[in-house]
């Protein structure tokens, strides 16, 4: 079981706030003989259309001394972790969870709207000391 992320609690008291039921900490994938730990599950009932919606949730912290690199290794986890997820739960979405300083600093740059864009990745952004969702963007939406 890998150690949980520095704002792990954080995020999911965020969700929580945000309407969210946690289904899943960590949310286990397993392909072959690979097991693998995408940080949160969750899932929200809209009341409206009796559906839900699925989501797993992995929170990077972005703390080394290379933004680049940061962004490398989440990017990278991010399409592992959804390669699998399309196979293993097809209804569930994943999302990488940042802070709002590190959206609004490595995330607004051209590199990182380029792999987005490309890579077609859903971000939800939090803020820290207030533990809320900040912002849900859909890559489809984030215009870039």
């Amino acid at each position: 079981m890998p150690a949980k992320d520095r704002y792990h609690q954080n995020v999911k008291n965020a969700l929580i706030k945000d309407g969210w039921t946690i289904t899943d900490d960590p949310f286990h994938l397993k392909w072959g003989k690979r097991d693998m730990y995408v940080d949160l599950g969750a899932e929200k009932l809209i009341a409206a259309e009796k559906e839900g919606q699925q989501i797993a949730v992995e929170i990077k912290t972005f703390r080394s001394v290379s933004d680049m690199t940061d962004l490398e290794h989440a990017l990278g986890q991010y399409l592992a972790y959804r390669s699998v997820m399309s196979r293993t739960n097809p209804d569930r979405v994943l999302y990488l969870a940042v802070r709002d300083e590190v959206y609004a600093d490595i995330f607004d740059e051209p590199i990182a709207k380029l792999l987005i864009e490309d890579y077609k990745v859903h971000i939800v952004v939090f803020q820290l000391e207030q533990e809320v969702i900040f912002r849900w963007i859909p890559w489809s939406s984030t215009g870039n």
